[in-house]
């Protein structure tokens, strides 16, 4: 994916953000969440845009999933789990060889939400909990940051 934050090959460490944050149109509505806020914090960073539900093969702009038991459902009712585990496997095999010292990820996105997730019933409602490929991160070993905690400034030092 390509992003227009620099990722001038100097700068260290890596951190992996969820590409709608950097205005890369591959939200579920074909849009992005671009956050003009977070462009003075990538600075000291090389940023690697992710989004996992593309990685996946679903295409942009698609129905909208959420979790539900853990498992992605679309509106329609629809598992799209075989491409939310594809699309996780395949930007974690990306991930591995670079030294990603944390993510910053979308809120509340079935694949990137870190502390809240919708509920599964397209209603809004929104439950503690975590997407599919931030819980995988978190296992991995990665810490994972909510866009909002970035924003707030609840992160540790700069490296």
């Amino acid at each position: 994916m390509s992003s227009s934050i620099s990722t001038n090959e100097n700068k260290r460490p890596w951190i992996a953000v969820s590409a709608c944050l950097l205005g890369e149109n591959c939200k579920y509505n074909g849009g992005n969440n671009y956050r003009a806020e977070l462009k003075e914090f990538l600075a000291d960073y090389k940023v690697i845009p992710v989004c996992p539900e593309v990685a996946g093969g679903l295409p942009t702009p698609r129905v909208p999933v959420e979790l539900k038991d853990g498992i992605p459902f679309d509106r329609d009712g629809i598992s799209r789990e075989k491409e939310f585990r594809l699309g996780t496997e395949r930007t974690l095999q990306e991930l591995k060889d670079k030294e990603i010292a944390f993510a910053i990820l979308q809120s509340r996105s079935p694949s990137c939400g870190v502390g809240q997730i919708y509920d599964g019933t397209f209603s809004g409602t929104k439950i503690p909990g975590m997407g599919m490929f931030a819980a995988a991160m978190k296992a991995a070993g990665y810490p994972v940051y909510d866009v909002e905690e970035v924003l707030g400034g609840m992160l540790p030092e700069k490296k």
